[in-house]
């Protein structure tokens, strides 16, 4: 069996990551690329579909692991009667080809060891060819081809290899796995020792430069890592999560692949990494944007692949039994034919606070959001399916029409702080006012004393925290007073918060069974306790949520308070960007944050350097990094 989702640990490389469990097994790795089909998938299954363990040959007394101070450098040591043994797990970063090191070194005493690599292609389906030769194990089925670099003698057991060794203290036994496409030949081994060093480095540094100076640096920061390992590098774009079909109940079928970008995550990741200090992503993610969304506005995707991929079509590995039964296993993702109004606020908001935090606006960027923005102005008022992607009927969602009034605010805002730009500001202004005297009217329910699910709803939907936050209502506006604290009488469990009620016939979401409570929801009732004057509880609620992360720092989706644990897709972007957000507004201080009273005040000249949408530069084929049955991307970077 996989191990509870708090048992793992990530790394990562900014193209892909692996999952590695606190027993030294690699569970789960898609290469090349985030969204490739996985070579190791026991996480969804069992040894059999794929999995690289190292361990000590026998039983360990004790057992702890660490990052390495603010790095996505991972160390697990194992105590055995006999001495210690510590393994060091990293992807290296800017290789030519994707690169797993792992660095077994004796502590203590002398602890035997034992390796058991057992690699399955395609989801765990593909058994490859394998070849040896003296220091190197070859694997090849299809198109992908993996090099497994190593000083020890393995041998064959079962279609997967076993090595056995033994290390003593200051003895090192480097090992270092690498894809590449089958026609090619396998890319030399790296210096484990040095790799390891590089990749630390590269990280410290990256986190080094982080603004937040508060109570929960170390949170903050490492929450930053995780979303920062959640890039893929050579387009900008921000995956959800690491894995697929992690179940949001244990046994149930609410299992979603999420190594895709959510233009709701994406974005919300954006305005987190900006919080933190970091802008470059912030550019790299703009322009990623600009790329992924050209076109007709009215085809807006809510979500796309990691280079901005469209068809995303869903399907399942049925040789899967899934996560502790959870079936089925998807593969690719269904929502992404939605109809999503929310993404139209979000994505306008992310655009109009870059470049507030910059204090530049670019054309290119704003023809965008006017682009956008003439698509929302004739289809906000109709029904979508909301921002938790529900497979039941579309409604008027009471979160998707505010978000639908951000959108039109932020268009305005940026039309008053940049008077070189253009707009119908005053149609804009008038939307503005329809949108929100309707969510006031129709929105709020004055029996339940809240915004509800929808129109017309007497259901709760913790989507509506957002509406002190995104600035619709004032947080001290009673009608947000009165909608927090029924949240908090009826949408609660064990003090977390669930985004709504669930019922088993499926007519709520048309999804039957139960989920864990969420943990971004929960972030967002910390900030909504704070902003009407509960900080005591606000910063309870917080620290209680801190409690649920892992030894390590990561947040799955979930909270499953019934059963303690972690569920749903690991680590989650969505969990850790609310982390993020509720510290900054604790400690009081928000660099993101714009005085709304700040309208027509003198602005910056906008950016004539940016005037069309950025080219994707084509790499030759032997440059480039592939993925199975799909076009080449971007060639890695040599820096």
């Amino acid at each position: 069996m996989s191990q509870r989702i708090e048992e793992y640990a990530v790394i990562g490389d900014l193209h892909t990551a692996a999952i590695v469990g606190a027993d030294g097994s690699l569970d789960w790795l898609c290469l090349p690329d985030f969204d490739s089909p996985s070579c190791f998938a026991k996480l969804l299954g069992d040894e059999s579909h794929g999995f690289w363990k190292l361990a000590p040959a026998g039983e360990a007394v004790a057992s702890r692991r660490r990052y390495r101070d603010d790095s996505l450098v991972l160390e697990t040591e194992f105590d055995t009667a006999t001495g210690t043994v510590r393994i060091t797990d990293c992807m290296p970063l800017h290789a030519t080809h994707p690169y797993v090191v792992r660095l077994v070194e004796g502590i203590s005493g002398t602890v035997d060891m034992r390796m058991d690599f057992t690699l399955r292609f395609g989801y765990g389906d593909d058994v490859p060819w394998l070849t040896s030769s003296e220091g190197l194990l070859r694997l090849t089925a299809g198109p992908d081809a993996v090099a497994l670099w190593h000083t020890v003698a393995p041998v064959d057991e079962d279609f997967s290899t076993v090595a056995h060794f033994t290390v003593t203290q200051n003895q090192r036994y480097p090992f270092t796995l690498v894809w590449h496409p089958s026609h090619e030949e396998p890319p030399a081994p790296l210096d484990a020792y040095y790799a390891v060093r590089l990749t630390d480095a590269f990280w410290k540094d990256w986190s080094a430069r982080c603004t937040y100076e508060g109570p929960w640096r170390d949170a903050v920061v490492r929450s930053l890592i995780t979303l920062k390992s959640l890039i893929y590098e050579p387009t900008g774009g921000i995956v959800a999560a690491v894995t697929t079909s992690l179940p949001e109940a244990l046994g149930g079928e609410r299992n979603w692949d999420y190594r895709y970008c959510w233009l709701r995550d994406a974005t919300l990741t954006l305005e987190s990494l900006m919080r933190g200090g970091y802008f470059d992503e912030a550019l790299a993610w703009r322009d990623w944007l600009l790329r992924a969304v050209a076109g007709d506005p009215s085809r807006l995707q809510i979500m796309y692949g990691p280079a901005g991929e469209r068809r995303l079509t869903e399907w399942d590995a049925t040789w899967l039994p899934g996560y502790e039964a959870s079936r089925p296993v998807h593969i690719g993702n269904a929502a992404s034919g939605q109809f999503q109004l929310d993404v139209y606020g979000e994505v306008i908001s992310a655009l109009y606070a870059s470049a507030h935090a910059q204090g530049v606006q670019s054309k290119a960027v704003w023809e965008l959001q006017c682009a956008l923005m003439e698509f929302l102005e004739t289809r906000w008022t109709q029904p979508d399916d909301g921002i938790w992607e529900v497979r039941g009927p579309r409604r008027h969602f009471t979160h998707s029409k505010v978000m639908a009034w951000v959108a039109v605010d932020r268009a305005i805002k940026t039309l008053e702080n940049w008077p070189d730009l253009s707009g119908p500001l005053t149609k804009w202004r008038a939307l503005r006012d329809q949108i929100f005297t309707e969510v006031c009217e129709k929105g709020y329910n004055e029996k339940v004393h809240a915004f509800t699910q929808y129109y017309g709803s007497d259901q709760l939907d913790a989507s509506v925290l957002m509406i002190p936050l995104v600035g619709f209502l004032p947080a001290s506006d009673p009608r947000v007073v009165s909608t927090v604290e029924a949240i908090q009488r009826e949408l609660l469990v064990d003090g977390f918060v669930l985004r709504y009620q669930t019922a088993d016939d499926g007519a709520v979401d048309g999804l039957s069974g139960r989920e864990g409570a969420f943990l971004a929801c929960s972030f967002w009732l910390v900030d909504c306790l704070h902003m009407i004057g509960r900080t005591h509880d606000a910063e309870e609620l917080f620290e209680r949520l801190l409690a649920v992360r892992n030894d390590l720092g990561l947040l799955s989706e979930e909270y499953d308070a019934l059963d303690g644990r972690l569920v749903g897709n690991f680590p989650q972007a969505f969990s850790h960007v609310s982390l993020v957000n509720s510290a900054y507004r604790l400690t009081g201080f928000d660099p993101l944050a714009v005085d709304p009273d700040m309208v027509g005040t003198e602005a910056p000249s906008v950016d004539d350097t940016n005037l069309a949408l950025p080219t994707v530069p084509t790499a030759p084929p032997s440059a480039s990094r592939t993925s199975r049955a799909r076009k080449p991307r971007h060639p890695r970077s040599s820096r």
